[in-house]
């Protein structure tokens, strides 16, 4: 049966509309459908986002589709957002003090807690350099992006990695230490085309800019990394990147951080078995 999407016609001071008895039953199924998926939702999601705005969209819109699809309904688990300042970000990281990033980023985590999460991401790359301090400090279990790729990595049988991000990302190795332990070799490109990522990520990708010039030259890059250290991935370690890198847009397969991370946070969610 088709519903009648119709409202009584009424003056602007008539009160609320009168839906058709199509629409309220449909209404009503749908309500009844979403009471009874999200009563399997026993975890709220906390994130820590603004490392950038545009990546914390991508996540939001990520995991609600996600379930949306799981669901079939209007349905999603709950999601706690704390923005904060990338510049501060980009600041203590420059200046490596590790232990006040770790702290800050942890007092973060302590008012998700309290504003109702069971457990935490944070929702760039960059801020995983000190991901075990955090982890040391966090009241909520966190999860970790380079995990989640590491798992990726590890399924497909991925031998050797090129990876691409903030060159706090790229020169701290956090990624190359971690894959190491799983006999997967992590390599960055040259300290010029170091340069010309960073430099197009805090001036353009972070801020919402996409050009089609800029996509061109980080394509070239990753081609010049598959010839030169014969790279069987390549490790999307921002999570601005996927905005302007599409899946298939060159011949070496990505790992996309954020698509990988928000599988990870999905599951989470999901009631145990």
């Amino acid at each position: 049966m088709s519903v009648k999407w119709t409202v009584k016609k009424q003056t602007p001071f008539d009160g609320p509309p009168t839906f058709t008895p199509d629409l309220q039953k449909h209404i009503q199924h749908n309500y009844e459908t979403d009471q009874k998926a999200i009563e399997g939702f026993v975890k709220k999601i906390g994130i820590i986002g603004g490392l950038g705005p545009e990546a914390t969209v991508d996540y939001y819109k990520r995991i609600v589709e996600f379930f949306h699809k799981h669901n079939q309904s209007l349905s999603t688990p709950e999601i706690i957002i704390y923005s904060v300042d990338i510049a501060h970000l980009f600041k203590l990281v420059t200046e490596q003090r590790w232990d006040r990033l770790a702290q800050w980023l942890a007092e973060k985590v302590s008012a998700l807690k309290n504003a109702g999460a069971d457990f935490a991401v944070i929702s760039a790359n960059t801020p995983h350099v000190v991901f075990d301090q955090i982890q040391a400090q966090s009241p909520l279990p966190l999860i970790s992006i380079v995990e989640a790729a590491l798992e990726s990595a590890r399924a497909a049988g991925l031998k050797r990695l090129g990876l691409l991000g903030t060159k706090f990302t790229m020169q701290s190795n956090f990624f190359g230490d971690r894959f190491a332990k799983d006999g997967i070799t992590v390599v960055v490109p040259n300290d010029c085309e170091q340069q010309y990522i960073h430099e197009k990520l805090v001036s353009e990708i972070e801020l919402g800019i996409f050009t089609e010039a800029t996509r061109r030259q980080l394509l070239s890059i990753i081609t010049n990394m598959r010839n030169r250290e014969k790279v069987d991935a390549v490790i999307l370690g921002c999570t601005e990147l996927p905005l302007i890198l599409n899946e298939g847009a060159s011949e070496v397969p990505f790992l996309n951080t954020t698509a990988l991370h928000v599988a990870a946070i999905c599951q989470q969610c999901m009631p145990a078995v």
